[in-house]
C-alpha cells in the first residue's frame, strides 16, 4: 500500500509541476508574440525613415493587415514620380486648374460620382495627405492649390 500512496503523491507533484510549466509556457509564448509585433513595428519605422531620407519611390507596407502606401514629403527638388499614380493624377488636376479647386471639382475630373458624399471622402483624404506632405496647399476655405 505504501507504493500506491507514493505513486499517487508523485503523480500529484507532477500534476502541479505540469500546471506550473503550462503557465510558464503561456507567458513565454505571449512575450514572444509581443516581441514579434515590436520587431514588425521597428522594421516599418526603419523603412519610413529610409524613405524620408531620400528614397524616391513609395513602398507598400502593411498596417493592421491592410496594405498602405507611404506618400513621401515634398523635398527641395520635388519628384512627382515618387507618388502613386492616383496621387499624381490628383496633383496634375490641381496644377492644371486656374485657381483654387474644391474636392468636388477634382472628383468630377476623375469621373467620380460626386453626388454621393461617401465617394468624395477618400479623395478628400488623399488631397489632405498631399497637402500635409507639402505637395498641395490647403486653404482655410477647404480648397486646394498647387505649390509652386
Amino acid at each position: 500500500m505504501q507504493e500506491l500512496e507514493r505513486i499517487t503523491a508523485r503523480r500529484g507533484e507532477l500534476d502541479v509541476l505540469t500546471e506550473e510549466l503550462a503557465k510558464q509556457l503561456a507567458e513565454v509564448q505571449a512575450e514572444r508574440e509581443e516581441l514579434v509585433i515590436a520587431e514588425r513595428v521597428l522594421n516599418r519605422l526603419a523603412e519610413q525613415d529610409r524613405a524620408a531620407a531620400g528614397a524616391a519611390a513609395p513602398f507598400p507596407g502593411r498596417v493592421a493587415g491592410r496594405a498602405v502606401l507611404l506618400i513621401p514629403h515634398r523635398g527641395e527638388n520635388p519628384d512627382e514620380t515618387a507618388l502613386p499614380d492616383d496621387y499624381r493624377m490628383i496633383l496634375a488636376i490641381v496644377q492644371a486648374a486656374d485657381g483654387p479647386v474644391q474636392v468636388r471639382a477634382v472628383g468630377e475630373e476623375l469621373g467620380l460620382d460626386v453626388a454621393v458624399r461617401g465617394k468624395l471622402e477618400p479623395l478628400r483624404a488623399k488631397m489632405t495627405k498631399l497637402a500635409d506632405r507639402g505637395w498641395l496647399h490647403k486653404r482655410p476655405d477647404g480648397r486646394f492649390t498647387a505649390r509652386r
